[in-house]
């Protein structure tokens, strides 16, 4: 049976969409398959929210859809024709159901003319498709007893409606509300908690693109990145002087565009790294500055207007533009994600509902897994490619969902200014520059002392810390931190000489090796050694085995071993198969307890029915899922290849063998690749 949850509105302006996509993130690790329907939108072909949802969690067009327009819906509430809505939503969502073990529902905004009548189309809707109701009533302006009497008052309306309430919670709430909000509340009939969640600046402030969007503006010079927040509004209507006093980073910026004192004076600021960096500027009155400035403007770094109103109109207008979680998904739907995991006992929750545990591990569910285990017990991680954009962009998210602590290594001020011009921001996050460090001196005598049998001296060893690389792997060797990520802008030889030089491998280790986690659509393998040794030997095979197995075990794949060769079983010999069939002993004889077969083909490793003529006694055979090649040839060809030709998601290198949890980047990362690895040291960091 299809569990359906209808999120709704219990007041205007609830929130309702940061619910959703929590419940959504929240459902997507648990159930196998789960559906999205918005039953009355404005645009039934293009909404917003729909395509933000089947974006995120890869749902197909087939099980995340809406239903008719708003339009449509008046129009047949007018005509007395209800029942109309009613059977062209069940029609949808009966389609939907069809398909998958959860279905989220979300509501209208109660924004229309007559909110009553919206709320009761709502119930009526959430009990005609048999959902439970999860209500959220808008804490925003109102006091903590308005806000319980409104919980109160729903709880109430629900129940006259006969529907069946999943959950209330209050969204939108003040900071300073949250205890008083929790105190004042009154306990409901079921006596389950309810859920306070606060205002988030971070989806509440529009950014560049929105404003320029909505009032349809048109860019004339600057940057390109419009995923800046602006965090406040300040009109130019004064001196430099007085203008540049008032000026703070993330304004939006609205001048006439004949100003030409105040646009230099405002590109100046953003490029000194003592005052502040605007997050954009609009250029009002249909004027343009002077022909001499426009070369200036082009380096400027932030995305420059040009609106054809005037400056009140044009103010006017940007102060009434309306932010939405789904107009810049990553980063709003991060601060969204991050505050829900803090505020929401999604175990507590999903108690209430009766989903069938997931049978399969698909890729997208597999990355969110990694973000929710490393949430759960947050370590401290150092990143010391600090003049990397696509480091800070990573760590803006990773902060913003509340993953883990973070520590950006770099020149403070320049760290700050390249963040400030792309946009991004650090608040909360920790920027060291291992020059003006008070640990440097500590770390340079540890240093010293560790390679005194190399000849290294203290001056010496100072200079060697200054190293980015250096200075992290120290960090965590000394337990200042707990782990580290690097590559995106040097080489893997760059990241792992440190840990190989004081780091040093894990008791019982001879070898750091790597593996890649490799995401097909129905479940996960684990490919080792992938990037770091060229021609193991016998026993180093072994020790790629047995860890990555662990590491295997740690990201919750069961460890069955295929030892890879051209030959399978008995029937091949040769230097090469029978250095595979000795490291297979190895493991027998240091792991009893590890399932491992070899020598052994790919193809026997994973097909059953090849499997059962070639080896069928065998417990590893057509179901291996930690597959060790013979060399780093084999290897980085054939993860690649599966790669490129079966679409398989490629997570890693992760290193292992290491005592602390260092992690390699390649230099062509994406800022996902970085969030992904980051995640998976914090659980390495786990222990």
């Amino acid at each position: 049976m299809t569990q359906g949850i209808y999120v709704s509105a219990a007041t205007p302006g609830s929130g309702k969409s940061l619910i959703t996509l929590g419940l959504a993130d929240a459902l997507h690790r648990r159930a196998d398959r789960i559906g999205f329907f918005r039953p009355i939108v404005d645009d039934v072909e293009a909404d917003p929210m729909v395509a933000m949802v089947a974006r995120r969690f890869d749902l197909g067009a087939g099980v995340c859809r809406a239903g008719l327009t708003a339009e449509e819906a008046r129009g047949l509430l007018a005509s007395g024709d209800r029942e109309e809505i009613d059977a062209r939503c069940v029609a949808i969502y009966s389609e939907i159901a069809r398909e998958v073990d959860v279905v989220i529902v979300e509501g209208t905004d109660l924004t229309g003319q007559d909110a009553a009548v919206e709320f009761d189309v709502n119930a009526r809707l959430a009990n005609d498709l048999g959902c439970t109701v999860l209500a959220v009533v808008n804490a925003k302006g109102r006091t903590t007893a308005e806000v319980a009497d409104a919980v109160d008052v729903t709880r109430k309306e629900l129940a006259a409606a006969n529907c069946s309430l999943l959950a209330m919670m209050v969204n939108r709430a003040d900071a300073d509300q949250l205890t008083g909000i929790a105190a004042e509340l009154r306990p409901g009939a079921s006596g389950k908690p309810v859920y306070i969640l606060p205002e988030i600046d971070e989806i509440v402030q529009p950014t560049v693109g929105e404003v320029a969007s909505s009032l349809g503006l048109r860019q004339i010079a600057g940057s390109a990145e419009r995923e800046r927040d602006v965090e406040s509004i300040k009109v130019a209507a004064m001196s430099v002087g007085n203008f540049l006093h008032v000026l703070e980073s993330g304004a939006l910026v609205i001048v006439p565009g004949d100003r030409a004192d105040i646009i230099i004076a405002t590109l100046a600021s953003s490029f000194s790294p003592e005052f502040p960096v605007p997050s954009g500027m609009i250029l009002t009155g249909g004027l343009s500055p002077d022909a001499h400035i426009y070369p200036l403007l082009g380096g400027a770094p932030f995305p420059i207007f040009a609106s054809p109103e005037d400056t009140y109109s044009t103010a006017k207008r940007v102060s009434e533009v309306r932010s939405e979680i789904w107009s810049s998904q990553s980063r709003k739907a991060a601060a969204a994600l991050g505050e829900w995991a803090k505020r929401v006992d999604e175990a507590e929750l999903l108690e209430r509902l009766e989903i069938p545990r997931p049978v399969r591990m698909t890729p997208l569910r597999f990355l969110h897994e990694l973000i929710e285990r490393a949430r759960q017990d947050r370590k401290h991680i150092v990143l010391p490619e600090g003049q990397d954009p696509r480091i800070l962009r990573a760590a803006e998210i990773l902060r913003r969902r509340d993953v883990c602590e973070l520590t950006i290594l770099g020149p403070e001020t320049q760290v700050r200014d390249l963040a400030a011009g792309h946009g991004v921001d650090l608040r909360g996050i920790t920027v060291i520059d291992p020059a003006n460090s008070e640990l440097l001196e500590g770390f340079a005598e540890e240093y010293a002392r560790l390679r005194a049998h190399k000849g290294m001296d203290l001056s010496r060893a100072r200079e060697i810390m200054l190293e980015a690389s250096y200075f992290g792997t120290m960090m965590v060797q000394l337990g200042v931190l707990d782990g580290m990520v690097s590559g995106a802008a040097h080489t893997t030889a760059n990241t792992i000489r440190p840990a190989l030089e004081f780091v040093k491998t894990a008791e019982g280790v001879k070898i750091v090796s790597s593996v890649f986690l490799m995401l097909l659509p129905d479940r996960v393998l684990v490919y080792g050694d992938c990037a770091v040794n060229p021609e193991p030997n016998e026993e180093q095979l072994a020790d790629i085995a047995i860890a990555s197995a662990q590491t295997a075990a740690q990201f919750g794949v069961q460890p069955r071993i295929a030892m890879l060769s051209y030959s399978t079983g008995e029937s091949g010999s040769g230097a090469a198969v029978d250095q595979v069939r000795h490291a297979t002993e190895l493991v027998r004889a240091r792991r009893p307890d590890l399932a491992v077969e070899g020598p052994i083909q790919y193809d026997a490793a994973v097909d059953a029915s090849i499997a059962a003529s070639k080896l069928p006694s065998s417990q590893v055979a057509g179901q291996a899922t930690v597959f060790i090649f013979p060399d780093l040839n084999t290897g980085n060809n054939t993860y690649k290849a599966v790669q490129q030709s079966s679409g398989a998601v490629a997570v890693g290198p992760v290193l292992q063998g290491l005592r602390k949890p260092i992690n390699d980047l390649s230099r062509g990362c994406t800022v996902e690749d970085i969030v992904n690895t980051v995640a998976i040291t914090a659980i390495q960091a786990q222990g």
